[in-house]
């Protein structure tokens, strides 16, 4: 018999966050570790929202066809939901049908937040269709043995493991499935490292591995300052060019996000539109991956500012990107260097910025209403957006069309198998 906050419920959709979607009594319930069209006790762990709850899936009574053996066992039903590990979310859906999954979450924010109509939904894919999520060349059947880079929590004792999903809680392994082989060896299952709050493993495209210590802020006065951490450059590859970065800087996490993104961009400028000698843009741009990524296309004519707030990767973008002489890496949040172009941009400035191509991969949050605003009044030729939230990117969509720059074209990358994250690359024309 179920307890008394536990109920049987009909999963009847997907929604954004790696949760799916059941009523209880007219109620939306969001839970976890099921999928469309099972039927699942669950236990009501989070009644403080008036329009919804939040439960957790106990037991699956009736399960989905698409329903398989989890990637990985320590995140597996089978544990109770706290002492699930977090970061494999759809591990137990087939991956055909987590693609699936993830096509209808684009779609869903497209109509819900972009506003868009289903017409329009239906022509923004590749060649005027739909949307698909794409796989990534080589990835394992069971799309596993990808992730490059892995943080492991620190607890209180100085054990490591990953969060529990949604919780604080550090669950000890002895495996991470969506891992490299390299990352896996190198991962120090076992050891404690007290004092520290978390450690990263870190695993190059060259065959280089690094287990990073990541010291816990300790308090000066009122506030909390966090340790200087030592540099630890890296090289990387994508294609013939190679990139310097730090092991703890940004970088994709597939072993193969950054040659898949790479093709991606350079497929979504359009050539019609595009003057390498404009005054195009890189925003957000890390380390230079984008910006290279359109010089390697267009040539060594290329002129190109890449901003981004990290002065250490600011500094490897400038090395990076040192084949194009047109090119530039400017240390500054985008939101004020792109809010200072729009207003105080010269007549000439301005030309060239109207002709100018303009990149930007925002973080999760996607880039907001001022970024938009901003970047919307320099009127430039085109726009090429990669998202890693397909929510935020149907928000930021929203604001683009309303300043004049409706969405053009869309794809989606499967960069993150057995998670609910997805990855996109919209155009958007005047």
């Amino acid at each position: 018999m179920p307890q008394n906050d536990e109920v049987d419920l009909d999963i009847t959709n997907v929604a954004h966050g790696g949760v799916f979607v059941a009523r209880h009594e007219g109620r939306v319930v969001f839970v976890p570790d099921t999928l469309p069209g099972e039927r699942i006790r669950a236990r009501i762990s989070d009644r403080t929202h008036d329009r919804f709850w939040r439960g957790e899936t106990v037991e699956v009574l009736e399960a989905a066809p698409e329903r398989q053996e989890h990637v990985w066992e320590a995140a597996s039903i089978d544990r109770a939901p706290g002492r699930r590990a977090g970061g494999a979310e759809f591990g137990h859906i087939r991956l055909d049908h987590q693609r699936e999954l993830k096509r209808r979450v684009i779609e869903d924010a497209l109509q819900r937040t972009a506003k868009l109509d289903a017409d329009a939904i239906a022509q923004v894919g590749p060649s005027g269709g739909r949307v698909q999520v794409e796989s990534v060349a080589g990835e394992t059947a069971d799309g596993t043995g990808w992730r490059t880079r892995v943080r492991l929590q620190v607890g209180a004792a100085g054990e490591v493991g990953p969060y529990a999903a949604r919780t604080h809680t550090i669950v000890p392994v002895r495996s991470l499935p969506l891992a490299t082989a390299l990352v896996q060896e190198s991962a120090p299952f076992g050891q404690t490292f007290p004092g520290a709050e978390s450690v990263d493993v870190v695993a190059t495209g060259a065959g280089a591995a690094h287990v990073l210590v990541n010291e816990a802020p300790v308090r000066m006065g009122k506030r909390l300052a966090r340790p200087r951490r030592r540099p630890v450059p890296i090289r990387e590859r994508v294609g013939d060019r190679e990139f310097r970065l730090d092991a703890r800087g940004f970088w994709q996490v597939h072993r193969g996000a950054a040659e898949t993104l790479t093709r991606a961009v350079q497929e979504a400028v359009d050539e019609a539109l595009f003057d390498p000698r404009a005054a195009n843009l890189d925003l957000y741009g890390g380390v230079g991956l984008l910006a290279a990524a359109v010089g390697d296309r267009f040539g060594s004519t290329l002129r190109i500012t890449s901003v981004e707030s990290d002065e250490a990767a600011t500094d490897d973008a400038a090395e990076n990107l040192a084949d194009w002489v047109g090119a530039s890496a400017v240390t500054a949040r985008v939101e004020r260097f792109a809010a200072d172009l729009a207003a105080n941009a010269s007549a000439s400035e301005r030309a060239r910025l109207r002709a100018a191509t303009v990149v930007l991969d925002p973080p999760r949050s996607g880039a907001g209403r001022a970024v938009v605003d901003s970047i919307a009044a320099l009127a430039p030729a085109q726009i090429v957006y990669v998202a890693c939230d397909p929510v935020a990117l149907a928000r930021d969509l929203a604001f683009f069309a309303d300043r004049g720059y409706p969405l053009r074209s869309l794809r989606a990358f499967d960069l993150f198998p057995n998670t609910h994250h997805v990855e996109a690359v919209a155009t958007l024309t005047p």
